[in-house]
């Protein structure tokens, strides 16, 4: 009688993923021939082939194919179960998934984390970056418990919570050598509209992506992050605007000219925000800290600086 355990569905789709029995091996802390043995006994006990063997890779058959489809399935149904059973007996959640908005750096957070491995409490920390209208998405598509860094402008319907974080300055620049560097401020719109602008692409998945300080027509060069972003200004690659605590260093280092728009754009104000029901001890801990310490607020001031590499 096959009996299909659950650690051999999480070896059967860590090999899917890293495409190797020994990149598997070491995902699952076994050795590459115990991997092996697991899964050349699924294969003798039911009688198929689950991986095509005749490459470098290791390629699933359409038997394999279809058992780590429905495997796969059985692994969340039982991560979930072990979420709901931990969180009933001990109130700490096995995991907490935490959304950071692209323009605020992880390394910003790492005292907190530091202090929240000091209660031990078993909870697993699971970071994810989006960007624009990702943060509210993540939030109400259950990628994540807590974002960090929203726009106020929430679903309606309410069930969230929201607490202030500190306003965003921003600034606009362009390298030394792009043409709207040398232009006498106040920059006219219909200028400015006539180059290319640098953007960083809304990571939304169900709602519908949202789009700051472009102007219509304007030509985009999309990238994932600020960090991109603000290297594709610094070679002069587009303008745009780029919050004042990152761009700071590069004016004043003469990598970056300010600008001023004959529109001047508002400071937008980033929230914490996190769904009113369903969390656990760690959630309650995460929102605290938001709430109570001023860490992003003075980064975003230039009261905080971040730690050299």
């Amino acid at each position: 009688m096959l009996r299909l355990s659950l650690e051999a569905l999480e070896i059967l789709d860590a090999i899917a993923r890293k495409g190797s029995f020994a990149a598997a091996a070491e995902e699952v802390h076994r050795v590459p021939s115990a991997v092996t043995y697991v899964i050349k006994k699924i294969e003798d006990e039911m009688g198929v082939n689950l991986f095509d063997r005749s490459g470098h890779r290791a390629k699933l058959t359409p038997a394999g194919e279809t058992l780590l489809e429905e495997g796969r399935h059985l692994l969340r149904a039982a991560g979930d179960l072990e979420y709901r059973v931990k969180r009933v007996a001990t109130g700490w959640e096995p995991e907490l998934r935490i959304a950071v908005d692209t323009m605020i750096p992880l390394s910003l957070l790492h005292p907190w984390i530091h202090e929240f491995d000091q209660l031990q409490s078993g909870t697993r920390l699971r970071f994810l970056h989006e960007a624009l209208g990702g943060m509210w998405d993540s939030l109400i598509d259950h990628r994540a418990d807590l974002a960090i860094g929203v726009p106020i402008e929430g679903p309606h319907g309410g069930g969230f919570s929201t607490v202030p974080l500190g306003d965003v300055d921003f600034v606009f620049v362009v390298a030394p050598n792009h043409p709207l560097a040398n232009v006498p401020d106040p920059l006219p719109t219909s200028l400015i509209q006539q180059h290319r602008v640098v953007a960083i692409a809304d990571s939304s998945r169900a709602s519908l992506p949202r789009t700051v300080h472009i102007l219509y027509g304007q030509e985009t060069l999309t990238v994932p992050d600020v960090n991109a972003k603000l290297a594709a200004q610094l070679a002069g690659l587009g303008c745009g605007y780029i919050p004042r605590c990152l761009a700071r260093p590069h004016i004043e280092a003469g990598w970056l000219v300010e600008k001023q728009p004959q529109e001047p754009r508002n400071s937008p104000r980033f929230y914490a925000a996190w769904r009113n029901a369903g969390g656990g001890k760690a959630l309650k801990w995460w929102s605290n800290k938001v709430e109570s310490e001023r860490r992003i607020d003075d980064w975003l001031a230039g009261r905080v600086l971040l730690p050299s590499r």
